[in-house]
C-alpha cells in the first residue's frame, strides 16, 4: 500500500498565519502538523508517499526533505490549485499506479494513528474504507450514513439536517477502483472535485465502501481553537527533561521539557510545557500547555495555554491564554494609559478588546 498526503490548500480559517506559511507547517509541540501524519503513516508500514503541495511546495520541502527522517520514500505532486481532494487523486494518478493507497489530510492529528485502520483495510481490502468519528455539530463536515453491517450508505458535505453524527476524518483507504470514480464526479458549487461525491459514485454504483469509527483524541487544526487543542493532546504525553539552563531562582513543576540552548532565568513553569532552543524565559510565569518555539523571548509575563511560534517575543504581558502567536511577532505593553487601541493585523485577523 502506498499513501497520498495532502499538503496543499489555503487553510483560510488559520489566516494571518497562512498568508505566508503552509498550514501543515504551523506547529504542535514545537513539530510541524505534517510530521505527525508521516510518522503515523511510517508507523503503519507504509514506505512510499507522495505529498501534494502547491503555493508553499518549497517551505513544505524544506521540512519534510525526503523523507528518509521517518523511513519513507517521498515523491512530490504539484498541483496548480486547490481544486479538492478527488483532484489530488487524479494528478496522482501516475504515482499511485494500481496499488492500494491511503489518503491522509496532512493538517490532520490523530492520537493514535492510522495503523489499526491500515491493517483492516488490507485484511478487508473493501473498495474504500472510511475513518469516522461523532461530532456534535455535524453541519459543519462530511457525513455519513451508516447501515448496521458497516457499509456506507450515503454521504452528504456539510449538511443541513444530518443524516447522522458521523463525520470523516480525512484519512481514507482506496483501491484502484477510486480512479474511475474521480474521473466521472463534477465540480461541486464551490468549484472543487469532492472526495465524497467520488465514494458516494461507488456506494451508487455496487462497490463496497466501509466505514470505521473511533472516538479517540482527532483534531484537523484548521482553526486556532482545534489547533491549541491538538497541541494540548500532544503535551499530555510529554516527558520532563531539562537539556538547557535553568537558574536556581526558577521553578519547574511537573513535566517541562527544556531544550539545549534554551534559558530559563528567575520563572516557574508548570508542565505540561515545551521551551525550544535559544528561547529565553526571564522572570515569567508560564504553563500549562504551552509550546515556545525556537528562539522565542517571554520577559516579564504570564502566559498558559498558548502556541508561541518560532521567534516571538512577549514582554511585560499581566496574562496571555489560548492564543497563538506567529513568528517573530511582539507583544508589548503600551507606554501610556491605553485610552485608544494601536493595531497592525493582518488580513482576516480576529482581536478581542476589553472595553
Amino acid at each position: 500500500m502506498k499513501a497520498l498526503v495532502l499538503a496543499g490548500g489555503t487553510g483560510s480559517r488559520l489566516r494571518p498565519f497562512t498568508h505566508t506559511r503552509a498550514k501543515q507547517l504551523l506547529p504542535i509541540a514545537n513539530r510541524p502538523v505534517v510530521h505527525y501524519a508521516l510518522q503515523a503513516i511510517a508507523d503503519a508500514g507504509i514506505e512510499e508517499v507522495g505529498v501534494v503541495v502547491g503555493s508553499h511546495a518549497d517551505e513544505i520541502r524544506q521540512a519534510v526533505g525526503d523523507g528518509s527522517a521517518f523511513g519513507l520514500r517521498l515523491t512530490y505532486l504539484h498541483q496548480e490549485k486547490p481544486l479538492g481532494l478527488a483532484h489530488a487523486v487524479l494528478i496522482a494518478r501516475d504515482f499511485l499506479a494500481d496499488d492500494d493507497f491511503l489518503l491522509y489530510l496532512g493538517d490532520n492529528y490523530l492520537e493514535d494513528g492510522v495503523a489499526g485502520f491500515v491493517r483492516r483495510a488490507e485484511e478487508g481490502r473493501d473498495a474504500a474504507r472510511l475513518l469516522l468519528t461523532p461530532v456534535p455539530d455535524p453541519t459543519a463536515f462530511g457525513v455519513a450514513e451508516v447501515d448496521g453491517d458497516g457499509l456506507v450508505r450515503r454521504l452528504e458535505e456539510k449538511p443541513d439536517r444530518p443524516r447522522s453524527d458521523l463525520a470523516l476524518i480525512g484519512v481514507y483507504a482506496f483501491t484502484p477502483a477510486v480512479h474511475e470514480a474521480v474521473r466521472a464526479v463534477r465540480p461541486s458549487g464551490r468549484g472543487e472535485l469532492e472526495i465524497t461525491h467520488a465514494v458516494q459514485w461507488m456506494v451508487d454504483h455496487g462497490l463496497a465502501v466501509r466505514a470505521e469509527t473511533t472516538t479517540r483524541p482527532w483534531r484537523d487544526t484548521g482553526s486556532v481553537d482545534d489547533l491549541l487543542e491538538a497541541n494540548r493532546h500532544v503535551l499530555d504525553r510529554l516527558e520532563g527533561r531539562v537539556d538547557g539552563k535553568v537558574d536556581p531562582d526558577s521553578v519547574l513543576v511537573g513535566r517541562v521539557r527544556i531544550a539545549e540552548g534554551a534559558v530559563v532565568r528567575g520563572s516557574r513553569i508548570v508542565g505540561p510545557v515545551i521551551v525550544g532552543a535559544g528561547a529565553v524565559v526571564s522572570n515569567s510565569s508560564v504553563g500549562p500547555y504551552t509550546a515556545i518555539a525556537e528562539d522565542c523571548r517571554i520577559e516579564d509575563s504570564a502566559i498558559g495555554f498558548s502556541v508561541l511560534l518560532r521567534g516571538a517575543c512577549v514582554e511585560g504581558a499581566s496574562r496571555i491564554e489560548e492564543s497563538l502567536i506567529g513568528r517573530e511577532a511582539v507583544v508589548t505593553t503600551a507606554p501610556r494609559p491605553v485610552h485608544t487601541h494601536r493595531l497592525v493585523l493582518g488580513d482576516h485577523s480576529k482581536v478581542q478588546l476589553t472595553p
